[in-house]
């Protein structure tokens, strides 16, 4: 029987940062689509298995969240609920909702590019990944990629704000 060999910290980080380029891609989607760029990929064995982004406002649904997509995508991959030894990577931190999928899907790890300290709840406003009092808890790995992932975000939200201020003074 062999042992698996660990990833060194310097592998694991070009590992994330490979991951988190393509969450990166699928927030791009959400961007050309208006959406606010946010973009989540799950990695079981080295393999991606499931993909999403954001398109709550295209497909006029709350729940059209990147995790819960990728969620979706992995568990029929999969052909299970249950993501353990999954890694999702996702450009935003998850909001209360998603944060409560991935406990749910038993994810095993999250990595997230940067924080959102108005509704994040992997560690901004709370951390819902790492409670005692649930029955399974997420290993969380912050700011990977974080530049790329937040610039991607203001250049989004100041192109509304100019967008909304010359629909104004149309």
């Amino acid at each position: 029987m062999t042992e698996k060999k660990m990833p060194s910290c310097e592998e694991q980080r070009k590992i994330d940062e490979k991951y988190m380029r393509e969450a990166l891609r699928q927030a791009k989607k959400a961007y050309d689509l208006d959406e606010t760029p946010i973009g989540c990929v799950i990695v079981h064995g080295g393999k991606i298995i499931g993909r999403g982004y954001n398109r709550r406002n295209t497909d006029k649904n709350p729940l059209a969240h990147a995790e819960i997509t990728a969620i979706r995508k992995a568990s029929r991959k999969l052909g299970d609920w249950r993501l353990e030894e999954c890694t999702m990577y996702v450009t935003l931190e998850p909001c209360q909702m998603c944060a409560g999928a991935i406990v749910q899907s038993r994810l095993t790890r999250v990595v997230t590019g940067c924080m959102n300290p108005k509704a994040g709840c992997a560690g901004s406003i709370l951390n819902l990944l790492d409670m005692k009092e649930f029955n399974h808890q997420v290993q969380l790995e912050t700011g990977i990629l974080r530049e790329e992932c937040s610039a991607l975000m203001s250049g989004f939200f100041k192109e509304l704000r100019m967008k909304k201020r010359n629909k104004n003074y149309d």
